[in-house]
């Protein structure tokens, strides 16, 4: 299986009287995420599901992902907000699911947790090394049998300005 891990496009800034889960992706935001997304079809990325925070600019970012052509299917899940963990997911969402192994799946979400997903995932421990930029994308490779955590291959991570 690939797991694609995208971070949320550029959302609003933190201010007094905002609660994060409804910050907004930008103008900004939004017109570099389109222009990453349509970029990702060119390059022949297709995903079988989006799976999103559901916090706002995480499903802002996934429904720009899905109006790009890049997967007819989106569905939110509480395991990517910032309290996810990725061995509870793996455990209740993931490994209930039996998806085939040629499956592609993109996460979108946030940061720091993506990249902590990610280094579990590589390292077997989060080492704080990984920095996924907003709108960046990073491929890994699960292995066939067993668990993933610490035994995943990375094949794709580039910055958002090369994409743009």
């Amino acid at each position: 299986m690939e797991l694609y891990l995208i971070r949320h496009g550029i959302a609003e800034e933190h201010r007094p009287g905002l609660k994060d889960e409804v910050r907004q992706l930008t103008p900004e935001g939004r017109e570099k995420t389109e222009k990453i997304a349509q970029r990702l079809v060119k390059l022949g990325f297709h995903f079988d599901l989006i799976l999103t925070s559901p916090l706002v600019r995480a499903y802002q970012t996934a429904e720009i992902l899905i109006g790009a052509g890049l997967s007819s299917q989106l569905e939110a899940s509480d395991h990517l907000s910032f309290e996810g963990d990725i061995q509870n997911w793996w455990q209740e969402w993931l490994k209930p699911r039996n998806y085939p192994q040629k499956t592609k799946l993109a996460l979108v979400g946030h940061e720091p947790s993506l990249s902590h997903w990610a280094e579990i995932l590589l390292w077997g421990e989060a080492k704080e090394s990984i920095i996924l930029k907003k709108a960046g994308m990073m491929g890994i490779k699960l292995p066939d049998d067993g668990s993933p955590l610490g035994r995943s291959q990375m094949f794709w991570l580039t910055q958002p300005k090369y994409l743009l």
